[in-house]
């Protein structure tokens, strides 16, 4: 049974909020309302896998303000290990979520990343569901080191209250552990490939396979490319189940 701390769930040695999407939004009102630059991270099994290797990757998880349990991986090792995860918050969830409020507070948008062009279609498409919200700058994902500056000036100029950031995981993550005090955002999300999905660039799985828990499938069989990354899924399990067991067997 794992042990709940400060309502979070310890998978892997990465620390998940026990949260729905109702709690996030509300916590992310509340950040907004304090201004100070937070971290949020949407978790999913095969970065959870990653972080269980790479020590740097575990410390920012387990040092941002808010991490959601993204992917059926994390709700099902959450379940495995005795803590009480109700839903996915999934990035692209969270996207919608976040806009249908940011209309309703007259919140403003930035979007940073995905390949030259997609950004701004997202955007676009964004206005289109949401036609009163404030999208206040894009920049796509495909700058230098040496332009980071520059891309940063341009964000603070702008004066977002949320940014988010498609630089895929966990490249995104480590870039808004560096950047987030100096671009003064106070709420910075890593959201994958979110952009591709809202642009219409890349279909998101049927909504039956959503509900079925099997969109991985659906993501696996469009783009055969991901099949390394999703072959930490099973290593991901395997090691869940082995801490199940040795905690079992600690009682």
């Amino acid at each position: 049974m794992g042990e709940i701390m400060q309502n979070k769930a310890n998978i892997l040695g990465c620390n998940v909020d026990i949260v729905t999407l109702q709690d996030t939004i509300q916590k992310i009102n509340d950040y907004i309302e304090e201004g100070t630059p937070k971290h949020i991270i949407t978790l999913n099994g095969e970065i959870a896998y990653q972080a269980s290797k790479e020590r740097k990757l575990c410390e920012i998880i387990n040092n941002v303000d808010l991490v959601t349990p993204d992917g059926i991986g994390i709700v099902w090792a959450a379940k495995q290990l005795g803590y009480p995860i109700k839903e996915r918050v999934t990035g692209i969830d969270l996207v919608y979520a976040l806009c249908a409020q940011a209309e309703k507070k007259d919140w403003k948008l930035y979007l940073l990343g995905a390949a030259p062009g997609v950004a701004e279609q997202a955007s676009h498409k964004m206005k289109e569901l949401y036609p009163e919200i404030q999208i206040c700058g894009t920049q796509d994902g495909y700058f230098n080191e040496s332009d980071i500056s520059r891309v940063i000036k341009n964000v603070k100029h702008h004066r977002p209250d949320i940014i988010f950031i498609a630089l895929g995981a966990p490249k995104q993550e480590y870039f808004i552990n560096k950047y987030k005090d100096k671009m003064e955002v106070p709420i910075c999300i890593g959201v994958g490939g979110s952009f591709d999905v809202i642009s219409g660039n890349k279909k998101r799985a049927p909504e039956l396979m959503i509900k079925l828990n099997i969109e991985w499938l659906y993501r696996l069989l469009s783009e055969p490319s991901r099949l390394t990354r999703q072959l930490d899924l099973p290593k991901f399990a395997l090691a869940v189940l082995k801490d199940k067991y040795i905690s079992k067997g600690n009682h």
